[in-house]
């Protein structure tokens, strides 16, 4: 947990020691972002493409299911014509 510090209490090295800790704090709260917005990026272009991938594969399983009714029709016909 951060602790309160009262900088006016604090000597010149320690206010650089201080400004060091706070500058690699920031610097690695916006490497985090940075590689945040960059995962977040992925996972979008990841839905996107499942969401084309889904559409897809509609067209492929009604293109079977025509399949199917086509080829029970024709054993259907041929067992008649056997008949």
């Amino acid at each position: 947990m951060a602790q309160s510090i009262n900088i006016t209490e604090l000597n010149l090295p320690q206010l650089e020691m201080l400004k060091n800790q706070l500058d690699q704090e920031v610097e690695f709260l916006s490497t985090s972002i940075a590689q945040l917005k960059v995962v977040q990026t992925k996972y979008v272009e990841a839905k996107d493409c499942l969401n084309v991938l889904n559409k897809s594969n509609e067209a492929v399983m009604e293109m079977m299911s025509q399949k199917i009714q086509q080829l029970t029709a024709l054993g259907a016909a041929q067992a008649t014509a056997k008949a």
